[in-house]
């Protein structure tokens, strides 16, 4: 990805396959309002009759896609996040892995820290329009079970933090605790969400005001 045309093409490309935007914001690591607006200017060619003014976000892309794509460079930066959240103990369990990215990082985030798997997969996947808080996210029955069990959270990035808070709160509906979450990137800068304390390997801040 050098510029926001491969952006939109991308975004036009997901949205062909049929993903919903929420999927189209979790394959391109931007938030759901960016995904939106990547899909709309893919709508919005000059001379159609759907053409309308649609507003910019403000958002920073993040492409991991050289780490993801190999097994051996994953290893490594799953071992880094690992080692963060290896102060709380031996205690924990079990790893939570937030569909679809951070399950790859939280399966061998879980297999260097030795717990269990499970996976999340949050709200924003059927998330098209409208209000996603009257769509429902879940956990897999095939990994591990989340009550009575303490647990790391991990996904690949924070965008606007409303997935990881998303995921924490189900982690305790479940009967889970959460104890910290982990991400590569870290658009916002929260050191904490719901209370748990947050760790991320970047954080990619905008600096001063709107371009």
């Amino acid at each position: 990805m050098k510029n926001v045309d491969d952006l939109i093409d991308s975004a036009a490309e997901l949205a062909e396959q049929g993903l919903s935007r929420g999927e189209i914001a979790d394959e391109l690591n931007v938030s759901r309002e960016t995904a939106s607006w990547l899909v709309e200017r893919a709508e919005n060619t000059p001379g159609s009759k759907a053409a309308r003014p649609v507003q910019q976000p403000q958002d920073v892309h993040v492409d991991w896609s050289v780490i993801g794509r190999d097994s051996v460079r994953l290893s490594h930066i799953s071992r880094a996040i690992a080692d963060l959240l290896r102060k709380h103990g031996d205690d924990i369990d079990l790893t939570v892995g937030i569909e679809k990215a951070g399950a790859p990082l939280a399966t061998m985030v879980g297999h260097t820290l030795e717990t269990d798997l499970a996976t999340y997969t949050p709200r924003k996947h059927q998330w098209e329009e409208g209000d996603i808080d009257q769509l429902g996210g879940s956990f897999s029955r095939n990994f591990a079970s989340i009550r009575e069990r303490a647990c790391y959270v991990v996904d690949d990035t924070i965008t606007s933090g409303t997935t990881m808070t998303e995921t924490v709160e189900a982690v305790r509906e479940a009967g889970g605790e959460p104890v910290c979450c982990a991400v590569i990137v870290d658009k916002q800068g929260v050191e904490e969400i719901e209370g748990v304390p947050v760790y991320s390997l970047m954080q990619v801040l905008p600096v001063g005001g709107s371009q």
